[in-house]
């Protein structure tokens, strides 16, 4: 480990890519496991936890790591691919150290963990070597003195905390794609991601919400109060939305939908009318409308929107007012590549594919799998039997129903990734 910097920060380890030998790429760092034993020894760092193909989590051990630097890891190429599982002697360094309130034993001074550095003892073992502290804001300041001590120069480190914070944990969360984030707050201690939901805004936890196991978002969702699980679910996709509160109790179901806004509640109950794993039950109701008067300039503002996925983004749907769905008739869509090249003062109705055929919401699963594949397309408009657009189903949309429920604790066909073997 020649190039290994002398101290590896463990916040600034999560999200590195893992590579094997060969240079291929198989996993992420989602975090450091230790065994702390006292406030007086250096814990000894086991290992780190990846994420691999299908955001499967795995142990590496520290044995299989080769090589460490500014952007990357290494290791032997020899991975365990069994699912990770903390044991009740096992501490997750990201997970449940930072946010800790401690005091610097010398000082007195009381602060939180705001990161942890990791570095190799004489022995090669890596060890947790020291402590960063942020003291609490004070007067106009807006944020607290920070510290760099040795492990054994703090307290409050061994045991567990019954209010422990979560605000250096949201900041490292804020900091990965909602797929990523979900990922880690699955894994987390049940009191850690209580603190860790709490301290989410709401659209954020519904943009993590859409991403985790449906048993994780009912659990999640039913902890909150009414009032803010409403809020939340207005802040979800109306699909996603609708397929959480359909595992709901019926009862809450009906509770939460009453505290909605009557226009969000509308979507999501309509959506939910429609049977399972049908056109209607799986689209969005809020693709990109415009109506025929609309320029080609307009239509490439709104793909724009960096809130839209790749898959809605790649159609404008052109329809007669209403341009709210149920709209009024539908007249075509145009493909993005379409309007790239046509001059931005054009009217979008001069680039309109009408040939394709709509999805009646009664499709199924498999005549919507169909009808992508024959088009070569990534959405598709809804329509019902008048001509009116009811919204789009998109190829994410189509996987989230045809994956199995437990696809993401499932282990990849052929032992994984590139470079990944069971060892």
């Amino acid at each position: 480990m020649s190039t290994t910097p002398a101290r590896v920060y463990a916040a600034r380890l999560v999200g590195l890519p893992i590579f094997d030998p060969r240079g291929d790429q198989v996993g992420k760092v989602r975090d450091l496991v230790v065994a702390i034993r006292s406030e007086e020894s250096q814990p000894r760092v086991l290992g780190l936890v990846a994420e691999v193909f299908g955001r499967r989590r795995i142990f590496v051990a520290m044995t299989r790591v080769t090589n460490i630097d500014s952007g990357q890891v290494y290791t032997t190429g020899l991975l365990n691919m069994r699912r990770f599982e903390q044991r009740s002697t096992e501490t997750l360094v990201i997970g449940q150290l930072l946010d800790r309130t401690v005091v610097i034993k010398e000082s007195g001074v009381t602060g939180t963990v705001y990161d942890v550095a990791m570095e190799q003892a004489r022995n090669r073992d890596w060890v947790l070597s020291r402590v960063a502290v942020q003291e609490p804001a004070k007067g106009l300041r807006r944020r607290g003195q920070t510290h760099v001590v040795e492990w054994r120069d703090v307290s409050g480190l061994v045991g567990r905390e019954e209010s422990q914070g979560a605000t250096h944990l949201i900041a490292a969360l804020n900091e990965m794609r909602p797929a990523d984030a979900a990922s880690m707050i699955h894994d987390l201690p049940f009191e850690r991601r209580a603190a860790v939901v709490a301290a989410l805004d709401d659209e954020r936890l519904a943009d993590v919400l859409e991403e985790l196991p449906e048993e994780d978002q009912v659990q999640i969702l039913e902890a909150l109060d009414s009032e803010r699980a409403a809020d939340v679910l207005e802040e979800m996709s109306p699909d996603d939305a609708a397929d959480l509160i359909a595992d709901l109790p019926p009862e809450t179901a009906e509770i939460l939908l009453g505290l909605m806004e009557p226009e969000e509640a509308e979507d999501v109950r309509r959506l939910m009318s429609y049977v399972d794993d049908t056109a209607g039950a799986m689209m969005t109701p809020e693709p990109v409308i415009l109506g025929p008067d609309a320029t080609i300039a307009d239509a490439l503002a709104h793909v724009r929107n960096p809130e839209l996925t790749p898959a809605l983004a790649a159609l404008v749907y052109v329809c007669r007012q209403p341009l709210e769905t149920p709209t009024g008739r539908f007249l075509g869509i145009a493909h993005i590549q379409r309007l790239l090249r046509e001059p931005p003062s054009t009217l979008v109705a001069g680039a309109l594919d009408d040939s394709m055929a709509s999805l009646r919401p009664e499709a199924t699963i498999d005549q919507v799998a169909a009808h992508l594949a024959t088009y070569n397309l990534v959405a598709a408009p809804v329509v019902d039997e008048n001509g009116h657009l009811l919204g789009a189903v998109t190829v994410d949309d189509l996987l989230d129903h045809m994956l199995p429920t437990n696809w993401r604790d499932r282990m990849p066909r052929g032992g994984g990734p590139l470079g990944v073997k069971d060892g």
